[in-house]
């Protein structure tokens, strides 16, 4: 009897539930075994195999309604220390488990890589990814499970904030999760139709100063209160925070977390950008309130949607599927409706030995569209005769001053 190990690393994202329960019912159905792991690599880096379940058909009945994991999830990274490697993979033999399934992110993936290599014919591995921030390396076009669900959550917070906004008349300043890509920042702002959207990837991997986010944030400001819309939300992607420069962060010391990652959840983006708009709005002469909002922890265990639920099924399925068949050490893809394995050799970043990261594609047709829709402040803005005297005339500075003052932006 093959026995399978279900184990779930990284952030939590709708849709989790879904994989477990349509790989145990897969495996199950093939008179296999399934031993859910609980707190991913986490209690097998200590050697420890107590912290386990059990699953069936009965233990997992209707949970893929569910958000959140059963089998709960941690960020622990068994490739920093061989000695815990090695406490893994003997955990592993312990438990029987000879094929492992594991459900994570970019990190999570790499440990089930290095753990596959550690355990050599003695595991076969299949890896299901699984993130809200969308930044695994699948083809184009094709997202990662538990995106769609944290997109539309996302959209409905925006939505409900714009409202408040024509309300009050006030700006909101909300800083989206995603820790390199911005797929989600500007796929709920293009949704809900936020007045700007500001992504890491539109600066091509340059260094942020403050004083510029801050500059594009007011020119957003400015044009719209023009067109008579003065107030409105601008979505800044928490991945900006890796972008800043050094000279903005000096005064904070930001933890990393088990990958070595900065916690940009530590960094209070919102409101550094907050008091540098603040400054130059009063240089400008407009008056209007601006409120800071951070959004991620809550889009992470809702209810997956019917496309995650549906996706889900066939992406835990699958694995089992691929496992039994023969093929390990891939990750588990739906591309056409059906799955598609991919070696973990073609998904790496040659320099770093990593998985890929897969960022925005900033020369794609809907990218341009998204940025064409967005009240941007431009040159060809203050050039216009019509709408560039009405912008000056919000602003205590004329044209000439306006245009120096967003020269480059």
């Amino acid at each position: 009897m093959a026995t399978f190990g279900l184990l779930v690393g990284g952030g939590p994202a709708p849709g989790i539930n879904g994989v477990i329960r349509s790989a145990t019912l897969a495996a199950e159905r093939r008179d296999c075994r399934v031993v859910g792991i609980l707190q991913g690599f986490e209690r097998l880096m200590q050697g420890d195999i107590d912290h386990v379940l059990e699953l069936d058909s009965e233990v997992v009945s209707r949970i893929h309604e569910q958000g959140g994991s059963i089998l709960r999830t941690s960020r622990a990274n068994p490739t920093r220390d061989p000695a815990n490697l090695e406490r893994v993979v003997d955990a592993l033999d312990r438990l029987g488990i000879d094929h492992l399934i594991s459900i994570g992110g970019d990190d999570t993936c790499f440990s089930a890589k290095t753990v596959a290599e550690a355990a050599g014919d003695r595991l076969h591995v299949a890896h299901v990814p699984k993130t809200i921030d969308n930044d695994l390396p699948l083809p184009a076009g094709i997202p990662t499970f538990g995106f769609e669900s944290a997109r539309a959550t996302a959209t409905g917070i925006l939505t409900a904030l714009q409202e408040d906004a024509r309300t009050a008349w006030r700006w909101y300043i909300v800083v989206l999760m995603g820790r390199n890509a911005g797929h989600l920042a500007l796929g709920a702002a293009n949704s809900a139709g936020a007045a700007l959207a500001v992504v890491a990837e539109e600066f091509g991997g340059e260094s942020i100063r403050l004083e510029r986010l801050a500059r594009i944030m007011e020119g957003t400001i400015l044009k719209s209160t023009a067109q008579g819309r003065p107030h409105g939300v601008i979505v800044l992607a928490e991945g900006l925070g890796e972008c800043l420069d050094p000279a903005d962060l000096a005064d904070f010391d930001l933890p990393l977390d088990e990958h070595g990652h900065v916690r940009l959840a530590e960094l209070p983006l919102g409101h550094l950008v907050k008091e540098r708009l603040r400054k130059g709005l009063v240089e400008l002469g407009i008056r209007t309130t601006t409120i800071e909002k951070d959004v991620g922890y809550e889009l992470r265990c809702v209810p997956p949607n019917a496309f995650d639920q549906d996706y889900t099924r066939d992406l835990g399925a699958g694995a089992v599927e691929t496992l039994l068949a023969g093929t390990a050490n891939v990750m588990i893809t739906r591309q056409d409706q059906r799955i598609v394995p991919l070696p973990f050799d073609e998904i790496l970043d040659p320099r770093t030995g990593k998985t890929r990261v897969r960022m925005l594609d900033v020369e794609s047709g809907s990218f341009e569209t998204a940025m064409a829709l967005q009240t941007r402040l431009s040159a060809a803005d203050l050039d216009d005769p019509v709408l560039g005297p009405k912008i000056a005339g919000v602003s205590q500075l004329d044209l000439s001053e306006l245009k120096e003052r967003f020269k480059g932006s």
